[in-house]
């Protein structure tokens, strides 16, 4: 009677006992899987998807606005690599002296970061890598429509002082 007894009890915690170790198992494999969704998910603001913005722009090619004309919508910045003539096309159209961080050796409309008023613009880069005789005649002809002050008909010459050669 004893041994059918102890058996008995040894029957029922062997079932207690897959019980507990089912319940166990599952619960492990559910958080398992909650931290593997819950890992998955980044939280993303509305800043282009940039967590740091400042230093995103500050990883990417920069140049000094050398020429600015308030009646002509292109600007002439300086960079490592020549001269980029750069269209304004939000109307916003930075000084000279200002830097600029971005993409400025391809063309195409791209965002740009104006470092000076610490905002993001917005332009079309029309050419890049120029010499500075390139930049002043390519400055000259594009600026002719928009600048007509001049008394032979042409835009006036474009004088920029390169301020990267001098550092």
């Amino acid at each position: 009677m004893k041994v059918i007894l102890l058996n008995l009890k040894l029957s029922i915690i062997n079932q207690l006992n897959e019980r507990i170790m089912k319940r166990i198992f599952t619960l492990s494999a559910i958080m398992i899987a909650m931290v593997a969704i819950l890992a998955g998910c980044v939280k993303r603001g509305y800043d282009y998807g940039y967590d740091d913005q400042d230093d995103y722009w500050l990883r990417q090619e920069s140049g000094d606005v050398v020429y600015a004309d308030q009646y002509c919508p292109y600007y002439v910045v300086e960079t490592n690599s020549g001269y980029t003539i750069i269209r304004a096309t939000n109307g916003y159209a930075p000084y000279e002296g200002t830097v600029i961080y971005g993409d400025l050796s391809r063309r195409g409309s791209r965002d740009l970061y104006d470092y000076n008023d610490d905002v993001v613009i917005r332009g079309e880069i029309t050419d890049y890598w120029l010499s500075y005789a390139d930049a002043q005649y390519a400055i000259d002809n594009l600026c002719y429509t928009y600048n007509r002050s001049s008394t032979q008909g042409t835009a006036k010459k474009a004088i920029i002082v390169g301020t990267r050669s001098q550092k």
